[in-house]
């Protein structure tokens, strides 16, 4: 998810599309105008939603201690994560560096989210030294999902851990499912909570990576992250009262 590529412009520049342009002004007010519909929308959803939350304590056990925390949920389930979280934490976001990733962008810092420009194609290299260098220096608090930003669904990317290893920071695994809800048709199978729905968040245990992790163990590390957030998003479905749906793992496409 973060492996090294051609050199980009420096994380956090904002205005610019994947290949380094400056946004035209057109383009410049549809994500403005983009990004205050989002804004709207979801806060409008959210004042709706009734939210369940299970081991909290898990992270709030970090949170006590003041340790960096690395979050990460499968990308199809992040939709309401900055509503309920981004004005509690002081969170770091991994954003593309492609147009939708300017929209994300933006989106996640009216949130109070501090996005961090990068993605698996286009400066990942120097998105993963800044992440790595908040974790450690300033013990920071970022957001990653590991299946982004193009796939393959709910497939965890090396990315994640690695950084949690540069970072020397544990990996906090995020379960988010809901009572009532449309599955897109989109590659990440995006959920879309319905309003006044039930709503579930589950912590999952920190996952620790040593420092001195090999590649074997980086790759042992990975599935069991992987493992982890099929397992909690299940069990976030099952608190929410999500009813059965079609499968959303990644060999099977959405309906």
């Amino acid at each position: 998810m973060v492996t090294p590529s051609r050199p980009e412009a420096a994380p956090g520049e904002a205005g610019s599309t994947a290949a380094g342009r400056p946004l035209r002004a057109s383009e410049r007010l549809g994500v403005g105008l983009a990004v205050g519909a989002g804004r709207v929308a979801v806060h409008i959803l959210g004042a709706t939603l009734r939210l369940a939350e299970a081991n909290r304590d898990a992270v709030e056990r970090l949170w006590a201690a003041g340790s960096p925390v690395i979050y990460t949920t499968w990308h199809g389930r992040m939709l309401m994560f900055p509503y309920f979280y981004g004005r509690l934490r002081k969170v770091h976001v991994l954003a593309s560096r492609s147009r939708d990733g300017e929209l994300v962008s933006r989106l996640a810092r009216a949130f109070g989210f501090h996005p961090v420009r990068g993605s698996s194609s286009r400066g990942a290299t120097a998105a993963l030294r800044v992440l790595a260098r908040l974790l450690r220096e300033e013990r920071a608090e970022v957001a990653v999902v590991p299946d982004g930003p193009r796939g393959p669904r709910h497939v965890a990317q090396l990315g994640v851990v690695l950084l949690a290893k540069l970072g020397h920071a544990p990996i906090v695994p995020l379960g988010f499912g809901a009572s009532r809800a449309t599955v897109l048709r989109t590659w990440d199978a995006f959920l879309l909570p319905h309003p006044f729905s039930r709503v579930a968040v589950v912590f999952g245990e920190p996952l620790r990576v040593p420092a001195d992790a090999d590649r074997e163990t980086l790759e042992a590390a990975r599935q069991q992250l992987e493992a982890t957030l099929h397992r909690i998003t299940r069990e976030a479905d099952g608190r929410a009262g999500a009813p059965p749906g079609p499968d959303v793992s990644p060999d099977v496409s959405t309906v």
